[in-house]
């Protein structure tokens, strides 16, 4: 297949997916897309018990290991605003973070991994999981088992502001843990001409608010990454009573096991004694989402040199407080998260965010050839995954 034509059908491919966006745990049509694809190049699908969401092995001719390579599937509720002949059809919703992207490359990485299978020498699984975006899509994925016979496994990430043709490679975290809280307050309404015949919550949420951000500034090592930021609050319905209630919501991200363990313990802590200065109340739900992703080691060679072979630049990509499910899969199993770069763009989310789709090609020769060596490490033993060992700030 000639250069132009191979980019024809992967960008017309990449379209198809960009113009179909659907939301976590709705990927109804993509999944059939993906089954249609993998169908037809006569690679073969697992039988799991996923409700959106898929996974495909590659065996090759050769007994081996077994890897997996890992895509999301899942768009975002946001309004495109790019303009693009191939724009989102669907109001409201867009692939506004590149797993379009993604779920292209991880197609085209296992139609070349069929073809080269003579060659192969071990399995690859691929997964194309839903609900990214949720947090939780990896989890469903780990219920099915196909992670158990798995010895290694590779994630992989747009980069924006990174030029095509380079590869985001480096160990340790790279992307944070994430947690999500909520605060009830409970006080005791009154009209606002006697304050002193209530109890205000509304007060009480102002100094949380603001006595929150000492855990970063006060209790975080100052060299260690961390935020705290409270992006919702709500209370009262009139501007001349105290209410009786209000509620805040926000997230903390970090980077560390301790860090995480040590704000959520402060959090709880000054909310707590915040409120009890006060007179009023306060409850606290908690949702721990996903560690931090944690790069092994032991797999940054073999990245780097499928890279270098490639003729692709290799970059290190700042570490990020977004968070990134793909963290699951590494407390499971030894892995490696990467970043694609696709040129200048809006920021992930954004309306009007966009990729290169000059980016695809060098994409899947990458990840392709990057299986191919790790099988072949792997096997000889020159790599042996070691599940690196979590951050303790």
């Amino acid at each position: 297949m000639s250069h132009s034509t191979f980019y024809n059908k992967i960008t017309e491919t990449f379209h198809w997916f960009h113009q179909n966006p659907e939301l976590p745990f709705e990927e109804y049509e993509t999944t059939g897309r993906i089954r249609e694809f993998l169908e037809y190049h006569h690679i073969h699908i697992l039988d799991l018990d996923l409700k959106t969401g898929l996974a495909a092995e590659i065996q090759g001719a050769e007994e081996g290991p077994v890897i997996a390579l890992r895509c999301d599937i899942d768009a975002l509720p946001v309004g495109e605003e790019t303009q693009l002949p191939y724009a989102s059809a669907s109001a409201g919703k867009m692939h506004a973070c590149g797993h379009d992207f993604h779920t292209t490359v991880m197609l085209y990485v296992a139609k070349k991994l069929q073809e080269q299978r003579e060659h192969l020498h071990g399995k690859v699984k691929i997964l194309f999981q839903p609900a990214e975006e949720s947090s939780v899509g990896a989890l469903e994925v780990i219920k099915t088992g196909v992670l158990d016979d798995v010895e290694a496994i590779y994630g992989l990430h747009i980069e924006i502001n990174q030029p095509v043709g380079s590869v985001g490679i480096t160990s340790g975290s790279v992307t944070a843990a994430v947690d999500r809280f909520i605060v009830r307050l409970t006080g005791k309404g009154t009209h606002a001409a006697h304050p002193q015949d209530g109890i205000d919550p509304v007060l009480t949420a102002s100094q949380i608010v603001t006595l929150a951000q000492s855990i970063v500034s006060r209790n975080l090592d100052p060299f260690s990454q961390g935020l705290l930021s409270i992006t919702r609050i709500s209370a009262g319905n009139t501007w001349n009573v105290i209410p009786q209630t209000a509620e805040l919501e926000g997230t903390v991200r970090t980077m560390g096991r301790h860090n995480r363990r040590l704000m959520e313990e402060r959090f709880r802590t000054l909310v707590q004694h915040i409120a009890l200065s006060q007179g009023a109340e306060a409850e606290i739900d908690w949702f721990a989402g996903p560690p931090a992703t944690d790069n092994a080691p032991c797999f940054e060679p073999v990245a780097s040199a499928a890279a270098t072979e490639l003729g692709l630049e290799i970059t290190v990509p700042s570490p990020s407080l977004g968070g990134e499910d793909f963290a699951f899969y590494q407390e499971m199993v030894p892995g490696f998260f990467i970043h694609i770069g696709t040129g200048e763009s809006y920021p992930n989310h954004h309306p009007k965010f966009q990729v290169d789709t000059n980016a695809l090609e060098p994409a899947v020769d990458y990840f392709a050839a990057l299986a191919q060596k790790t099988l072949i490490a792997i096997k000889s033993g020159e790599l042996i995954p070691v599940q690196r060992e979590a951050s303790d700030d």
